[in-house]
């Protein structure tokens, strides 16, 4: 680093942080945000949200005895200053990169880190469990929970908090409230202070009573006060305090004269607590003040720059081909709703909710409700496209289940981030959707080569009368140009690529381009398989009477993949062609590069190779 932290520099855990007046925590908090903004400026990663958490994270460590005292972390991507603060500043140089510090909190990273986390809504469950247990084992400590980013949207901490509240447990949870998510906040409880106090019942009662008591001074200066009890009782203080917790705040989640005092006395209370705290994110650098969604994750950039906006000349990613195919299908079909569960920006729908904001739900971080209110839409004979991450459907698993795909119901979900997602490691990776969408009835299942199948699968799930998905990796595609039309593709039929001799590489998805690479140097047949599900049986039959060695290519875990589905219909048809599967291994895929990563799993040019080889070698 370019720049001197001196406070910084000196502080390797905690206990020295404790060792600092208040002037000092003061400077520390300076010198920590410039260390974040110069950091991940030259790492990337997620800036805005860590901006926001300096001096509630120096405040927690400063009262609290951590690690003893448990801090559970919620959403895991504000955590920059605790891991600097718990001994992993050097460790920022090689942030989410290969081999280095993760970009969410890791149990086996740190002591520091008591549970892991990198979805949402989790960390007031986990802080109770952790809260009894300290009881059960007679140990004296205290556990904080520290939810906020448009987490306490999502179901599971309410859950949490209905449990917590009669559980009579010493924790506290703290609502870092930076009125963002990823996204821009949704949903009733955002808006809930401002109906109350600008409803036509405490409006109507305010001017009545100024009316009635404008003749006397006194009178309307002893209402005013009563009016600002009536606002305290009307804040969401009052939803918390009926669920059990004792209601702090809301206070200046940026002001260390504040925070240190009132987590002290939170520290001495017992029983449920909830602290209120007011940040922004982006705080103390300006550029993602003024921009925190832009500034919520980020690639290597200049700081006294920022983040240059994307030149015309480079190719579209999958996201913005998914945002440009969602536009022109709504306006060629009115049925068309689309849904997302706080990923607007992330999934390329900010054109589509500005020409189209009717047919918009941005339904916060609640993956389980979306999928259902799809459901409930395709029933009355719309369209829904639910538009999320490969990784975050996983939690709406059940209602894909149960609401859409046992009924039958036309909904499309449109997976970004399919196969390996790179720095932001294994709670992010697409690693698991063929095989959990494939088990499933009625689901249909595409994965789509290059940009222009991508645009025509996403069609061929919108006119299909079923549940269907299309999983596209992060990034952009090999540069194939996309047509405006609107024309699907015939269902559970692939294409061949190439036509070689003794070998055929089954290519899903992503996984074409390296196989065709490979099929040069080998002279391989080479099939885009396109469908995972209903898998073209006739041709996989075909490949196997014209070869001898079939080998099945995905960007996915191999157990119950798209290879499993290859295999089913060999053994089935009675192929004597041996058959070999790639995919992901059986274990968790680390952090590090998209390009290191697939070569360490083989799912290269060369993995293919050295697969083929093996086998003929067996053979």
């Amino acid at each position: 680093m370019m720049n001197s932290y001196p406070l910084l520099e000196a502080i390797d855990d905690p206990a020295q942080l404790r060792e600092l007046d208040s002037q000092q925590l003061v400077l520390l908090a300076e010198e920590l945000r410039a260390f974040l903004v110069e950091s991940v400026s030259h790492t990337g990663g997620h800036l805005a949200s860590n901006l926001g958490t300096v001096e509630l994270t120096i405040a927690l460590h400063y009262v609290f005895d951590t690690p003893n005292d448990r801090l559970v972390w919620d959403v895991g991507h504000q955590t920059y200053a605790h891991k600097i603060l718990t001994g992993r500043r050097a460790g920022m140089a090689r942030l989410r990169g290969h081999g280095g510090v993760s970009g969410f909190p890791r149990r086996s990273e740190s002591p520091y880190d008591a549970f892991g986390v990198g979805h949402a809504s989790t960390s007031i469950s986990a802080a109770l469990g952790m809260a009894l247990a300290a009881r059960f084992k007679g140990e004296t400590r205290r556990t904080v929970a520290i939810i906020g980013d448009g987490a306490m949207s999502g179901g599971e901490a309410f859950e949490a908090l209905n449990n917590a509240g009669v559980s009579d447990v010493d924790m506290l949870v703290i609502l870092n409230d930076n009125d963002m998510s990823i996204s821009h906040p949704v949903g009733a409880l955002n808006k809930y202070l401002a109906r109350a106090l600008s409803g036509d019942a405490f409006n109507a009662a305010r001017r009545a009573g100024a009316k009635v008591l404008g003749v006397s001074p006194s009178l309307l200066e002893f209402a005013n006060r009563v009016e600002e009890h009536v606002k305290g009782m009307l804040t969401p203080g009052t939803l918390f305090e009926e669920l059990g917790f004792n209601y702090i705040g809301p206070i200046d989640g940026h002001d260390l004269d504040s925070l240190i005092p009132t987590l002290q006395n939170l520290q001495k209370l017992k029983g449920p607590q909830f602290l209120h705290v007011v940040t922004r994110k982006g705080h103390g650098y300006k550029l993602a003040e003024a921009n925190p969604t832009l500034y919520h994750g980020v690639s290597r950039f200049e700081p006294e720059v920022g983040i240059e906006e994307r030149k015309s000349g480079d190719r579209p990613t999958y996201t913005q081909v998914f945002g440009q195919w969602l536009c022109d299908m709504a306006a060629a079909d009115p049925r068309l709703v689309a849904i997302t569960p706080a990923m607007g920006e992330g999934s390329g729908m900010m054109e589509f909710a500005e020409r189209f904001p009717e047919r918009y739900f941005d339904v916060g971080i609640a993956e389980q409700h979306a999928v259902t209110f799809a459901a409930g839409l395709a029933c009355e004979g719309m369209r829904p496209v639910v538009a999320v991450y490969s990784t975050f459907l996983q939690r709406g698993f059940d209602q894909l289940l149960h609401d859409v795909a046992l009924q039958n119901l036309p909904v499309v979900f449109a997976l970004d981030r399919g196969g390996l997602a790179g720095a932001d490691g294994p709670t992010h990776h697409g690693a698991f959707d063929l095989s959990y969408l494939s088990c499933i009835p009625n689901v249909m299942v595409m994965a789509p080569s290059d940009e222009e199948e991508c645009r025509r699968m996403l069609s061929t799930a919108f006119y299909h009368d079923g549940p269907a998905a299309v999983r596209y990796p992060r990034g952009a595609g090999p540069g194939v140009e996309t047509r405006t039309t609107l024309e699907g593709l015939p269902i559970g039929k692939g294409r061949l690529r190439r036509r070689g001799r003794q070998v055929a590489l089954l290519a899903f998805g992503s996984m074409l381009a390296p196989a065709l690479e490979a099929a040069e140097e080998i002279d391989a047949s080479v099939a885009d398989m396109r469908f995972v599900k209903p898998i073209d049986r006739e041709l996989i039959v075909e490949l196997a009477g014209e070869h001898s060695l079939l080998v099945s290519i995905e960007e996915n875990v191999r157990i119950g993949g798209a290879g499993a589905e290859v295999a089913r219909v060999l053994h089935e048809a009675g192929s004597p062609a041996r058959f070999a599967r790639m995919g992901l291994p059986d274990r968790f895929i680390d952090h590090g590069d998209p390009s290191r990563l697939l070569a360490e799993t083989g799912l290269t040019r060369e993995g293919i190779l050295r697969v083929v080889r093996s086998e003929r070698d067996r053979q």
